[in-house]
């Protein structure tokens, strides 16, 4: 079981990374099957493909801006738990 300090300083921005480009492949390629597949069946070429694509790019956006306000939070945290941290009065005893 690993701790956070024995992660690299580059681990959590990986983590971020993948998340981040997952919200912008994953409903593009969902949009891009889905379109194509519904103007075919309906006969709306290029119509329903627009209209996916455009769903597909909100979705990304939410999906953007949610995975940015959580990975913000947690860096906030950190940040106040390490200033905490660093205002504690020295125990060693010396005054």
């Amino acid at each position: 079981m690993t701790t956070n300090e024995n992660k690299p300083y580059w681990h959590d921005s990986l983590i971020v990374f993948g998340r981040i480009s997952a919200w912008i492949i994953g409903p593009i390629i969902i949009a891009l099957f889905l379109g194509k597949w519904l103007d075919g069946r309906f006969g709306t070429t290029p119509v329903l493909f627009a209209v996916t694509m455009g769903v597909s790019f909100l979705l990304s956006s939410y999906g953007i801006v949610r995975e940015a306000k959580k990975y913000l939070k947690t860096i906030q945290s950190k940040n106040s738990i390490e200033k905490k941290e660093s205002n504690e009065p020295n125990s060693t005893g010396t005054n």
